[in-house]
């Protein structure tokens, strides 16, 4: 489950009251790393790899086949392509080496660590926030039917062919990077149907890719943005992220704590969905909650020991892919985290997390 955590570490970015750090390549200038990139937002400040609590006892080795994936979508952009984010991570070309002696790295651990070590610098996060967000991903399996019938009655739908995203930057410079989602109503653009919308009109401008038989897996599944469908007739495929609805995503773990309906200490995924369907009179209204709807697309599985495309393209990897604001860091470039993560015993404290 999501959560914020606090830490008494002045000055860092805080993910999962831990410390953040990104491995620059070396290549990449100190000076411009060390001015802010953001005012009062973010700062970059180099470090030692000595000064990492748990970079010496980390297994890197599926970092290192994470970076790989990420240098496969790398190697197909030209060298001049930035690497987005808030700027500090510089152009393709800045990359070329790392990616190449990636590839010729053994895949051993004292390997895999000698490989960042060599072609990398760490460099701090510091930031204004005293908290960072710290989140937990699964892939969920549902199941599913190719028809509608018996309690198979919850659509999964494919992209909706009237829904419209616009790039604000091609209007605006300024404005790069920022995107809005809606539809064309006569020669009004307007946004796009809500989930509570969607959910008692349906939507014929979308194909139904399959139906599930539980409601609440597939409000999950939203959430996740991914998964893999186990359908009636013993064939699987993977649904992955094909576009959302424009509308911010609501987490309703916090209404349900607002109410009084789950006690804040116990809160978690698994929480969720048994009140969701201990009180199946209360749950769609609820669900409906978050006006945050995704639409999906089918995939074969491929790789089971490997999850679906991330947001670069490439399969996400167990343990060593993460999620990053987009708006300041760039697709593929390493993390190391110092952060606590909840222990699957709930009665136990949180365990460190060091990778």
């Amino acid at each position: 489950m999501a959560r914020t955590l606090r830490n008494n570490r002045a000055g860092l970015l805080l993910v999962g009251a831990g410390l953040l750090l990104i491995l620059i390549c070396a290549l990449l200038l100190w000076p411009r790393l060390q001015k802010p990139i953001a005012p009062n937002t973010m700062r970059l400040t180099p470090v030692e790899f000595s000064e990492l609590d748990g970079w010496g006892g980390s297994d890197l080795r599926a970092a290192l086949s994470a970076f790989r994936r990420s240098c496969a979508a790398l190697r197909l952009k030209p060298d001049q392509a930035r690497l987005g984010g808030a700027g500090y991570a510089g152009s393709v070309r800045d990359w070329r080496a790392a990616c190449a002696a990636a590839q010729s790295a053994d895949s051993g651990e004292g390997d895999a660590r000698a490989f960042f070590e060599h072609m990398f610098a760490p460099v701090r996060i510091e930031s204004g926030d005293s908290a960072g967000l710290f989140t937990g991903y699964y892939e969920p399996e549902i199941r599913a039917s190719r028809t509608r019938h018996g309690a198979y009655q919850t659509p999964v739908y494919g992209l909706p062919a009237d829904l419209v995203v616009v790039d604000l930057g091609l209007f605006r410079k300024e404005l790069g990077g920022e995107h809005i989602t809606g539809h064309i109503v006569g020669h009004t653009f307007v946004p796009y149907a809500t989930r509570a919308q969607i959910e008692s009109k349906g939507l014929k401008s979308a194909p139904v890719l399959f139906y599930s038989n539980d409601p609440v897996a597939v409000f999950f599944l939203h959430i996740q943005g991914s998964g893999r469908v186990r359908f009636d007739d013993g064939s699987f495929a993977r649904v992955v992220y094909a576009g959302q609805n424009g509308h911010p995503y609501t987490a309703i773990g916090r209404a349900l704590i607002a109410q009084g309906a789950v006690d804040r200490a116990h809160m978690s995924m698994q929480a969720i969905g048994a009140w969701l369907r201990a009180n199946a009179g209360q749950a769609r209204k609820v669900m409906n909650s978050d006006a945050s709807f995704v639409f999906f697309s089918e995939a074969p599985v491929g790789d089971p020991h490997l999850g679906a495309n991330g947001a670069q393209g490439v399969a996400l990897t167990p343990g060593a892919s993460i999620a990053v604001d987009m708006r300041l860091h760039p697709l593929g470039v390493p993390f190391f985290i110092d952060a606590m993560a909840p222990n699957p015993d709930t009665n136990k404290p949180q365990r460190p997390l060091q990778r």
